[in-house]
């Protein structure tokens, strides 16, 4: 037997629950004649009468009352639950699951969560670290952190983090038996600690700029990472230079632990973005995060902004 329509079985429970079609018909928001069809409709695809009609009452036959025991619980069940899913619009509520850098999760992401999540204990954040670019809709994620720079037009960017600049750094007892590179092709000639990407293995090329000249190097050494820990903590050990965020290693450079060179080479440049596809319908609890993590200091370029 075909599915019966699911408004069709709600008009006869109106009618039903009712014993009047007039109450009925108010109640759903319909002419008489409306309803008086449907119900025949529904007995006559049913090949059974479900209502007995008189001049004064209404009433349901066996077979009505056996079907008014049976699924009107269960369509009361419906209403309770799609009345409770409803809270999720007022309520933040649900697991958000953004990917970003580990920098982004570590300075930005982390500081954030740690302030806001104590007080919405029904809010679940899952940050994916990931060093590659990638496709926030198709992995199912509802969003990304990614520089500026980066984030693609069609997607809506929420700025949650300041300038930044890069640094070239390595420890006084690397520099105590080699010379400080003045320009960015001399790194050819230091032993570099290097950063490899996930996007087919290749290995990260550092990137400079001065005066609207782009420089891109790639350099070569004894070690390569795919994290900051380790490449910051070889640069530490005086096994070469790298090339991190600057806040990463500004306590070093202000201990005198590390030494930064090529300074006049690494201007500052749009800083993290959160980004979610234009079409998203947020939700309180993503909404609840934008918020917390969106940048109110000065900003550096325009980009679309929720």
């Amino acid at each position: 037997m075909p599915r019966q329509p699911i408004n069709d079985l709600i008009a006869f429970l109106a009618v039903a629950r009712e014993r009047s079609f007039t109450k009925a018909a108010a109640q759903l928001g319909v002419s008489q004649s409306a309803l008086s069809h449907t119900i025949r409709g529904l007995e006559a695809r049913l090949g059974l009468r479900l209502l007995t009609r008189t001049t004064r009452s209404v009433s349901p036959t066996e077979a009505g009352e056996r079907l008014l025991v049976s699924i009107g619980p269960r369509l009361d069940e419906i209403d309770q639950e799609l009345a409770a899913l409803s809270a999720f619009r007022d309520k933040p509520a649900g697991t958000i699951r953004i990917t970003a850098g580990e920098h982004a999760a570590d300075r930005i992401l982390w500081p954030a969560l740690e302030r806001l999540l104590p007080d919405y204990p029904d809010v679940h954040v899952e940050v994916i670290v990931d060093y590659g670019l990638t496709d926030i809709v198709s992995e199912r994620y509802d969003a990304g952190v990614r520089l500026g720079e980066q984030v693609a037009k069609d997607m809506i960017a929420v700025r949650i983090g300041p300038d930044m600049r890069m640094a070239v750094v390595g420890a006084p007892a690397y520099f105590a038996t080699r010379k400080m590179p003045l320009m960015p092709q001399d790194l050819t000639e230091h032993n570099c600690i290097n950063l490899r990407l996930p996007t087919h293995g290749g290995i990260y090329a550092w990137e400079f700029e001065r005066q609207g000249r782009e420089v891109k190097v790639r350099v070569e050494g004894q070690l390569v990472f795919n994290n900051i820990a380790l490449r910051l903590n070889a640069a530490l050990g005086g096994l070469g230079l790298t090339y991190l965020p600057e806040d990463a290693v500004a306590p070093y450079l202000a201990s005198g632990q590390l030494v930064q060179v090529l300074e006049d080479w690494c201007p500052p440049f749009a800083g993290y973005h959160l980004y979610y596809p234009s079409r998203r319908q947020t939700s309180p609890a993503f909404a609840l995060i934008a918020d917390a993590l969106r940048y109110r200091g000065p900003r550096h370029k325009s980009f679309q902004q929720a």
